[in-house]
């Protein structure tokens, strides 16, 4: 089976590097990602744009938008990105380099990054950006749930806080990153109203093989299970592993032990090719 990471980091930031070294134990370079990536047969990696102005501050608000990949030089391959959007530089200018940088092959999406930004999804800082996504049919990758930065505001970051924007903006694709979690339940019911609302798997374990065996022994997932259950559209959920944070072969299987076996082509493959219409040029 092919496979499509839909939501993983390529970015110089240094808590990624310090993640990668401490708690997760993999190799956070090219060569690192294309040979995980090799090994268990993901075809393609979506990153999330994402930048520092000063090095140990995202989330930066003296970074410009749009933020991109920076850990190579380099445009890598078998990976594309999706535009990072810091709302404390949306003007003019920024728009203009925005709109310069989303027309591109390798572009997909856009980043919008709350909780780590004091700026609610409906706040009117972002109409701009959401015009953009109209226009150029790209969907927006919004992160919620917990933030991996005790200096992020988590009430911006909860999943209900989507649902006026997917009514709003019924013409752009919405993705929620991580499900939302730990609010999952929350997430599955906005999903689960809005056409426009999918979500990723992303994110849901930070650590090694033996961190997600510790947590599937007990009843860390329980809050997970229920929400799938509940939410019951295997059709709008996306797999995505938010490496560095994670390895993916442990975190493939983490998600094929939860989501029934019958709808792993469309987790793994078919959905991403449906949110992110541009990618299909890189991988077929």
């Amino acid at each position: 089976m092919k496979i499509i990471d839909a939501h993983m980091h390529f970015s110089r930031i240094n808590s990624f590097f310090q993640t990668a070294n401490t708690l997760s134990f993999v190799d956070y370079s090219y060569e690192g990602i294309m040979k995980e990536y090799s090994d268990n047969n993901v075809v393609l990696g979506i990153a999330m744009g994402l930048t520092e102005a000063t090095k140990d501050n995202f989330p930066d608000k003296d970074t410009s938008t749009p933020m991109g990949i920076d850990l190579t030089a380099e445009i890598p391959k078998k990976i594309v990105y999706c535009a990072g959007i810091n709302p404390y530089d949306i003007n003019t200018n920024s728009l203009h380099r925005l709109e310069n940088e989303i027309i591109k092959p390798n572009v997909v999406g856009m980043k919008i990054y709350l909780g780590y930004y004091p700026f609610f999804a409906n706040d009117e800082v972002y109409q701009p950006i959401y015009r953009l996504a109209k226009k150029y049919q790209l969907p927006i990758v919004f992160h919620t749930g917990d933030t991996y930065s005790e200096r992020g505001l988590l009430k911006y970051s909860h999943p209900l806080t989507l649902d006026e924007v997917a009514v709003e903006h019924k013409d752009v694709t919405f993705i929620m990153a991580h499900f939302g979690d730990p609010w999952v339940l929350d997430g599955a019911e906005v999903v689960y109203k809005n056409t426009n609302m999918y979500a990723d798997l992303s994110g849901l374990v930070v650590g090694t093989s033996s961190e997600i065996k510790r947590h599937q022994s007990g009843r860390f997932f329980d809050h997970l299970l229920h929400a799938l259950s509940y939410c019951d559209h295997y059709d709008k959920l996306i797999f995505g592993t938010d490496w560095p944070l994670i390895p993916i072969r442990p975190y493939i299987q983490l998600i094929k032990d939860i989501v029934p076996c019958e709808y792993h082509e469309d987790v793994f493959y078919n959905n991403a090719l449906k949110v992110f219409p541009k990618i299909k040029q890189f991988i077929e």
